[in-house]
Protein backbone atom coordinates (compact mmCIF):
# COMPACT_ATOMS: atom_id res chain seq x y z
CA UNK A 1 0.00 0.00 0.00
CA UNK A 2 3.17 2.13 0.62
CA UNK A 3 3.26 3.09 -3.34
CA UNK A 4 -0.45 4.87 -3.29
CA UNK A 5 -0.75 8.48 -2.64
CA UNK A 6 -2.58 11.87 -3.21
CA UNK A 7 -2.20 11.14 -7.21
CA UNK A 8 -3.85 7.45 -6.71
CA UNK A 9 -7.31 7.16 -8.69
CA UNK A 10 -10.56 4.82 -7.81
CA UNK A 11 -9.67 2.43 -10.77
CA UNK A 12 -5.97 1.74 -9.67
CA UNK A 13 -7.19 0.75 -6.24
CA UNK A 14 -10.15 -1.81 -7.99
CA UNK A 15 -7.65 -3.01 -10.81
CA UNK A 16 -5.54 -4.52 -7.25
CA UNK A 17 -8.34 -5.57 -5.04
CA UNK A 18 -11.20 -5.51 -6.97
CA UNK A 19 -11.58 -9.70 -6.27
CA UNK A 20 -11.98 -9.09 -3.00
CA UNK A 21 -15.76 -7.68 -3.71
CA UNK A 22 -16.36 -9.74 -7.10
CA UNK A 23 -20.08 -11.03 -6.29
CA UNK A 24 -20.75 -9.36 -3.15
CA UNK A 25 -22.89 -6.50 -1.64
CA UNK A 26 -22.05 -2.94 -1.52
CA UNK A 27 -24.11 -0.05 0.29
CA UNK A 28 -23.05 3.86 -0.48
CA UNK A 29 -24.94 7.00 0.71
CA UNK A 30 -24.54 10.16 -1.38
CA UNK A 31 -24.27 8.54 -5.01
CA UNK A 32 -26.15 11.37 -6.72
CA UNK A 33 -24.69 11.95 -10.46
CA UNK A 34 -21.21 13.76 -10.23
CA UNK A 35 -20.33 13.43 -6.63
CA UNK A 36 -17.95 11.18 -4.85
CA UNK A 37 -20.21 8.77 -3.94
CA UNK A 38 -21.14 7.96 -7.69
CA UNK A 39 -17.74 8.10 -8.55
CA UNK A 40 -16.78 5.06 -5.87
CA UNK A 41 -19.87 3.15 -7.50
CA UNK A 42 -18.89 3.06 -10.73
CA UNK A 43 -15.22 2.25 -9.58
CA UNK A 44 -16.20 -0.71 -7.75
CA UNK A 45 -19.10 -1.47 -10.75
CA UNK A 46 -15.57 -2.92 -12.13
CA UNK A 47 -14.78 -5.62 -9.89
CA UNK A 48 -18.34 -6.48 -10.41
CA UNK A 49 -20.03 -7.28 -7.49
CA UNK A 50 -23.47 -8.72 -7.02
CA UNK A 51 -25.43 -5.90 -5.50
CA UNK A 52 -25.14 -2.12 -5.10
CA UNK A 53 -27.47 -0.18 -3.35
CA UNK A 54 -27.54 3.28 -4.29
CA UNK A 55 -29.12 5.97 -1.46
CA UNK A 56 -29.53 9.28 -2.22
CA UNK A 57 -32.24 11.71 -1.47
CA UNK A 58 -33.71 11.94 -5.18
CA UNK A 59 -33.92 9.43 -7.95
CA UNK A 60 -33.67 11.51 -11.35
CA UNK A 61 -29.95 12.54 -10.08
CA UNK A 62 -28.98 8.93 -9.66
CA UNK A 63 -30.55 6.90 -12.48
CA UNK A 64 -27.89 7.73 -15.10
CA UNK A 65 -25.28 6.22 -12.07
CA UNK A 66 -27.72 3.13 -12.51
CA UNK A 67 -27.30 2.66 -16.21
CA UNK A 68 -23.58 3.69 -16.45
CA UNK A 69 -23.18 1.02 -14.00
CA UNK A 70 -25.53 -1.61 -15.24
CA UNK A 71 -23.54 -1.48 -18.78
CA UNK A 72 -20.24 -1.70 -16.70
CA UNK A 73 -21.20 -4.90 -15.04
CA UNK A 74 -25.03 -6.03 -16.76
CA UNK A 75 -24.62 -8.91 -14.10
CA UNK A 76 -24.70 -6.21 -10.61
CA UNK A 77 -28.14 -5.53 -9.39
CA UNK A 78 -28.03 -1.48 -8.69
CA UNK A 79 -31.43 -0.64 -6.30
CA UNK A 80 -31.73 2.90 -5.58
CA UNK A 81 -33.10 3.43 -1.93
CA UNK A 82 -34.35 7.07 -0.97
CA UNK A 83 -33.41 8.24 2.00
CA UNK A 84 -32.79 11.70 3.96
CA UNK A 85 -30.36 11.24 6.32
CA UNK A 86 -31.62 14.08 8.81
CA UNK A 87 -35.10 12.20 8.71
CA UNK A 88 -34.59 9.45 11.12
CA UNK A 89 -37.94 7.63 9.88
CA UNK A 90 -36.52 7.66 6.28
CA UNK A 91 -33.30 5.80 7.61
CA UNK A 92 -35.13 3.22 9.31
CA UNK A 93 -37.62 2.63 5.90
CA UNK A 94 -34.49 2.77 3.78
CA UNK A 95 -32.87 0.39 6.30
CA UNK A 96 -35.70 -1.75 5.98
CA UNK A 97 -35.72 -1.90 2.28
CA UNK A 98 -32.12 -3.14 1.85
CA UNK A 99 -32.89 -5.52 4.31
CA UNK A 100 -35.71 -6.94 1.93
CA UNK A 101 -34.01 -7.19 -0.67
CA UNK A 102 -30.09 -8.48 0.94
CA UNK A 103 -29.21 -10.77 4.08
CA UNK A 104 -26.09 -9.54 3.50
CA UNK A 105 -23.75 -6.35 3.01
CA UNK A 106 -19.81 -6.82 2.90
CA UNK A 107 -19.37 -3.09 2.86
CA UNK A 108 -21.09 -0.17 3.45
CA UNK A 109 -19.88 3.31 2.63
CA UNK A 110 -21.51 6.18 4.67
CA UNK A 111 -20.78 9.09 2.28
CA UNK A 112 -23.50 11.34 1.92
CA UNK A 113 -22.46 14.97 3.84
CA UNK A 114 -23.22 18.77 4.00
CA UNK A 115 -20.98 21.59 4.74
CA UNK A 116 -21.38 24.84 6.00
CA UNK A 117 -24.65 25.13 5.56
CA UNK A 118 -27.11 27.76 6.92
CA UNK A 119 -28.60 27.08 10.85
CA UNK A 120 -31.33 25.18 10.57
CA UNK A 121 -32.98 22.05 12.88
CA UNK A 122 -34.75 18.29 11.57
CA UNK A 123 -37.87 17.62 13.27
CA UNK A 124 -36.19 16.07 15.93
CA UNK A 125 -34.93 19.52 17.14
CA UNK A 126 -30.99 18.70 16.33
CA UNK A 127 -29.03 20.70 14.12
CA UNK A 128 -29.14 19.59 10.51
CA UNK A 129 -25.11 18.72 9.57
CA UNK A 130 -24.81 16.66 12.91
CA UNK A 131 -28.47 14.72 11.98
CA UNK A 132 -27.18 14.36 8.33
CA UNK A 133 -23.37 13.81 8.31
CA UNK A 134 -23.20 11.71 11.96
CA UNK A 135 -26.75 10.57 13.63
CA UNK A 136 -28.25 9.57 10.28
CA UNK A 137 -25.67 7.01 9.17
CA UNK A 138 -24.97 6.25 13.31
CA UNK A 139 -28.52 4.87 13.02
CA UNK A 140 -28.07 3.58 9.41
CA UNK A 141 -25.28 1.70 10.06
CA UNK A 142 -27.24 0.37 13.44
CA UNK A 143 -29.97 -0.79 11.58
CA UNK A 144 -27.93 -2.56 8.60
CA UNK A 145 -25.46 -4.00 10.92
CA UNK A 146 -27.13 -7.40 11.32
CA UNK A 147 -26.32 -8.18 7.71
CA UNK A 148 -22.97 -6.56 7.84
CA UNK A 149 -22.49 -8.98 10.31
CA UNK A 150 -23.76 -11.99 8.34
CA UNK A 151 -21.68 -11.15 5.61
CA UNK A 152 -19.05 -13.16 7.97
CA UNK A 153 -15.39 -12.09 9.02
CA UNK A 154 -13.85 -9.05 7.41
CA UNK A 155 -17.06 -7.21 6.47
CA UNK A 156 -16.47 -3.33 6.78
CA UNK A 157 -18.13 0.34 7.52
CA UNK A 158 -16.53 3.03 6.00
CA UNK A 159 -17.56 6.24 7.57
CA UNK A 160 -16.68 9.36 5.23
CA UNK A 161 -15.01 11.92 7.70
CA UNK A 162 -12.55 15.16 6.73
CA UNK A 163 -9.73 16.69 7.53
CA UNK A 164 -12.30 19.44 8.84
CA UNK A 165 -12.29 17.98 11.75
CA UNK A 166 -8.51 20.18 12.60
CA UNK A 167 -11.52 23.34 12.73
CA UNK A 168 -12.97 21.81 16.01
CA UNK A 169 -13.90 18.92 18.61
CA UNK A 170 -17.54 17.71 19.24
CA UNK A 171 -19.35 20.05 21.55
CA UNK A 172 -20.26 17.58 23.97
CA UNK A 173 -21.58 20.18 26.43
CA UNK A 174 -23.42 22.32 23.72
CA UNK A 175 -23.63 20.41 20.39
CA UNK A 176 -27.21 22.23 18.80
CA UNK A 177 -25.19 25.47 19.22
CA UNK A 178 -26.97 26.82 22.26
CA UNK A 179 -30.36 26.25 19.81
CA UNK A 180 -28.17 28.52 16.73
CA UNK A 181 -27.71 31.26 19.10
CA UNK A 182 -24.06 30.30 18.84
CA UNK A 183 -23.80 28.86 15.20
CA UNK A 184 -20.85 28.90 13.10
CA UNK A 185 -21.24 26.52 9.83
CA UNK A 186 -17.45 25.45 10.15
CA UNK A 187 -17.54 24.94 13.63
CA UNK A 188 -20.58 23.09 12.94
CA UNK A 189 -18.67 20.44 10.21
CA UNK A 190 -15.50 20.28 12.23
CA UNK A 191 -17.68 18.92 14.99
CA UNK A 192 -19.71 16.21 12.41
CA UNK A 193 -16.47 15.46 11.32
CA UNK A 194 -14.82 14.82 14.69
CA UNK A 195 -17.98 12.74 15.30
CA UNK A 196 -17.34 10.47 12.35
CA UNK A 197 -14.38 9.89 13.71
CA UNK A 198 -15.19 9.31 17.25
CA UNK A 199 -17.89 7.01 15.79
CA UNK A 200 -15.43 4.73 14.04
CA UNK A 201 -13.29 4.67 16.92
CA UNK A 202 -16.21 3.46 19.38
CA UNK A 203 -17.61 1.21 16.18
CA UNK A 204 -14.21 -0.74 15.64
CA UNK A 205 -14.10 -1.70 19.24
CA UNK A 206 -17.37 -2.71 19.56
CA UNK A 207 -17.57 -4.99 16.74
CA UNK A 208 -14.43 -6.67 17.15
CA UNK A 209 -15.39 -9.76 18.46
CA UNK A 210 -18.41 -9.82 15.35
CA UNK A 211 -15.64 -9.29 12.92
CA UNK A 212 -16.08 -6.11 11.60
CA UNK A 213 -13.98 -3.68 10.69
CA UNK A 214 -14.38 0.35 10.76
CA UNK A 215 -12.40 3.17 8.77
CA UNK A 216 -12.76 6.50 8.86
CA UNK A 217 -11.85 8.36 5.39
CA UNK A 218 -10.86 12.10 4.58
CA UNK A 219 -11.03 11.80 0.65
CA UNK A 220 -9.12 15.37 0.32
CA UNK A 221 -10.64 18.59 -0.80
CA UNK A 222 -12.39 18.06 -4.43
CA UNK A 223 -13.52 20.97 -5.96
CA UNK A 224 -16.13 19.09 -8.65
CA UNK A 225 -18.85 17.90 -5.81
CA UNK A 226 -21.72 19.69 -4.47
CA UNK A 227 -20.48 19.79 -1.18
CA UNK A 228 -19.55 23.01 -1.05
CA UNK A 229 -22.79 25.03 -2.83
CA UNK A 230 -23.67 26.51 0.23
CA UNK A 231 -20.57 28.62 0.14
CA UNK A 232 -20.23 31.73 -2.54
CA UNK A 233 -16.30 30.50 -2.15
CA UNK A 234 -14.00 28.51 0.11
CA UNK A 235 -12.97 30.98 2.71
CA UNK A 236 -9.65 29.88 3.66
CA UNK A 237 -9.00 32.65 6.88
CA UNK A 238 -12.54 32.15 8.26
CA UNK A 239 -11.34 28.34 8.38
CA UNK A 240 -8.83 29.21 10.16
CA UNK A 241 -9.96 31.37 12.28
CA UNK A 242 -12.54 28.96 13.84
CA UNK A 243 -9.69 26.19 14.20
CA UNK A 244 -7.73 28.65 16.24
CA UNK A 245 -10.62 29.80 18.17
CA UNK A 246 -11.80 25.94 19.05
CA UNK A 247 -8.16 24.49 18.92
CA UNK A 248 -5.46 26.74 19.06
CA UNK A 249 -4.34 25.71 15.60
CA UNK A 250 -3.94 26.49 12.22
CA UNK A 251 -6.15 24.46 9.26
CA UNK A 252 -5.88 25.81 5.50
CA UNK A 253 -7.39 23.45 3.21
CA UNK A 254 -6.03 20.69 0.98
CA UNK A 255 -4.65 21.10 -2.55
CA UNK A 256 -7.60 20.06 -4.74
CA UNK A 257 -8.35 16.32 -5.96
CA UNK A 258 -10.15 14.94 -8.90
CA UNK A 259 -13.18 13.16 -8.46
CA UNK A 260 -11.40 9.73 -8.97
CA UNK A 261 -7.98 10.50 -6.70
CA UNK A 262 -11.14 11.36 -4.05
CA UNK A 263 -12.65 8.00 -4.39
CA UNK A 264 -9.52 6.28 -3.83
CA UNK A 265 -9.17 6.26 -0.64
CA UNK A 266 -12.48 5.13 0.14
CA UNK A 267 -11.48 2.07 -1.78
CA UNK A 268 -8.26 1.18 -0.42
CA UNK A 269 -10.74 1.21 3.01
CA UNK A 270 -13.75 -0.66 1.68
CA UNK A 271 -11.04 -3.61 -0.04
CA UNK A 272 -7.23 -3.56 1.14
CA UNK A 273 -6.36 -6.25 2.98
CA UNK A 274 -3.54 -4.66 4.65
CA UNK A 275 -5.77 -2.78 6.68
CA UNK A 276 -7.13 -5.89 8.40
CA UNK A 277 -5.11 -5.50 11.68
CA UNK A 278 -5.75 -1.65 11.53
CA UNK A 279 -9.46 -1.58 12.34
CA UNK A 280 -10.29 2.14 13.90
CA UNK A 281 -7.86 3.67 11.80
CA UNK A 282 -7.79 7.56 9.76
CA UNK A 283 -7.13 6.96 6.28
CA UNK A 284 -5.75 10.15 3.86
CA UNK A 285 -4.24 9.89 0.39
CA UNK A 286 -4.41 6.43 0.86
CA UNK A 287 -2.42 5.87 4.30
CA UNK A 288 -3.51 5.82 7.33
CA UNK A 289 -2.51 9.07 9.74
CA UNK A 290 -2.83 9.65 12.95
CA UNK A 291 -5.42 12.30 14.28
CA UNK A 292 -5.49 14.86 17.37
CA UNK A 293 -6.42 13.47 20.47
CA UNK A 294 -9.81 14.36 20.75
CA UNK A 295 -11.08 12.65 17.68
CA UNK A 296 -9.56 9.10 18.43
CA UNK A 297 -9.50 9.04 22.48
CA UNK A 298 -11.91 5.97 23.33
CA UNK A 299 -13.53 7.79 26.58
CA UNK A 300 -14.85 10.97 24.09
CA UNK A 301 -15.32 7.88 21.41
CA UNK A 302 -18.03 5.82 24.12
CA UNK A 303 -19.19 8.99 25.40
CA UNK A 304 -20.53 10.18 21.76
CA UNK A 305 -22.04 6.62 21.21
CA UNK A 306 -23.72 7.08 24.43
CA UNK A 307 -25.10 10.59 23.25
CA UNK A 308 -25.97 9.35 19.26
CA UNK A 309 -28.31 6.48 20.86
CA UNK A 310 -30.22 8.88 23.15
CA UNK A 311 -30.71 11.29 19.83
CA UNK A 312 -31.81 8.84 17.27
CA UNK A 313 -33.74 6.70 20.00
CA UNK A 314 -32.03 3.26 19.45
CA UNK A 315 -29.84 1.47 21.45
CA UNK A 316 -27.13 -0.11 19.00
CA UNK A 317 -27.33 -3.80 20.66
CA UNK A 318 -23.06 -4.62 20.92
Amino acid sequence: MTDLNFHTEAMTVVKRWGDRIHGKTVVITGTSEGGLGATTALALAHAQPSKIFLLARNERKVSNVIKEIKEISPSTQVPFVSIELDDFDSVRKAAATILALTDTIDVLINNAGVMAIPWEKNKDGIEKTLAINHLGHFLLTKRLFPAIIAAGPGSRVVNLTSAGYKMGPFRFDDWNFSDGREYNPFASYAQSKTANILFTVALAKRAKDHGVLAFAVHPGYIPDTSLTKHMASVDADEMNRVSLENTGGKFAPDEPKSLQQGAATSIVAALSPDLASHSGAYLADCQIEEVRGYANDSKLAGKLWEISEKLVGESFGI
